[in-house]
């Protein structure tokens, strides 16, 4: 049984959901021989601009769509940035492969100031991430953080046009696309945990599709699916969603994954973040995601129950 050839990629019609799907694209054509055109498309995410993620449907708004195209034949392949994946897929679907990361790290962005600490009291600050909104105020209750959608570019748009002293965004996207120059300061994991996966591709084709599966399975990075593994295995075991506040993020100390978890309150989001450690030699999806599991457990015994949504 052989791939189809060619193939079709969906792919959202931002600048970087396109560098996103060019980059895999030329990976098909260079590693695997195989041919593939994109099929841009909008979805909802795309769309409503005016609410945060948590009030509308979160973040399956952006790859529903994509799914819509795979499930019809229009496409074969959708490239999404892996933190905007639900941690349960639709059935019928299935994650072929995760990419190798890029520097999983937030950014601080800003046009006048070096860093998060010089900014002056009461700055106001642009993210509608609940993640990064209660570490950001973990960090600087001071601060004023405010809604920030829009891709990119629209983003940093926003805050070129003066309504905010500083915007937080993933490294990883600015990197792609050449916008390093923008970082002021890269956030270090141990100030402000990323949320699971970032910085990472995830490749999503039918379930159904075992020669593409067989296929795709060739591009992925072992070391980062399996962290992401059990990143996403945190938020799945404390049902989490963008009405989460949750940040999970894994390293390896040789064959040893060591993962660190966070979580804020998702309504009082001044409240103290309850925080988890911990490591185990991981060989397989099992291991890992069994590791995920028990750092969900630990903050659970921290109290987790009572920061999460009613």
């Amino acid at each position: 049984m052989t791939a189809p050839n060619p193939i079709t990629i969906a792919t959202r019609e931002s600048r970087l959901a396109l560098w996103q799907a060019e980059h895999v694209q030329a990976r098909l054509a260079t590693e695997l021989g195989l041919t593939a055109t994109l099929l841009g498309m909008t979805t909802r995410g795309d769309q409503i601009l005016d609410r945060t993620l948590s009030k509308v449907g979160g973040k399956g708004l952006f790859v529903k769509e994509l799914e819509a195209a795979l499930a019809d034949g229009r496409a074969q392949l959708a490239v999404h940035s892996l933190k905007d994946v639900p941690m349960e897929l639709p059935e019928g679907f299935t994650l072929a492969a995760v990419l190798q990361r890029e520097d999983p790290r937030d950014a601080f962005v800003s046009n006048d100031f070096a860093s998060l600490a010089e900014l002056p009291q009461g700055a106001v600050v642009g993210s509608s991430s609940l993640r990064r909104v209660t570490q950001l105020l973990s960090l600087r209750p001071d601060l004023r953080v405010e809604p920030l959608r829009g891709n990119l570019d629209t983003r940093l748009r926003k805050l070129d046009e003066g309504g905010y002293h500083a915007i937080v965004l993933a490294a990883a996207g600015l990197k792609r696309l050449g916008l390093a120059a923008r970082v002021r300061a890269l956030f270090e994991i141990d100030q402000m945990l990323p949320c699971a996966g970032q910085g990472a591709l995830g490749l999503e084709i039918r379930a159904d599709d075992s020669a593409l599966a067989e296929a795709v399975a060739k591009l992925a990075h072992p070391p980062t699916q399996l962290a992401c593994e059990a990143e996403r295995a945190v938020s799945r075991a404390l049902g989490g969603s963008c009405s989460l506040p949750l940040a999970a993020h894994a390293r390896w100390q040789g064959s040893t994954l060591c993962l660190d978890a966070a979580l804020g309150h998702a309504e009082a989001h001044t409240s103290p973040l309850l925080r988890s450690s911990v490591a185990a030699e991981v060989i397989d999806v099992e291991s890992a995601r069994a590791l995920g599991q028990q750092a969900a457990a630990r903050l659970r015994d921290l109290g987790a129950g009572s920061y999460l949504p009613g």
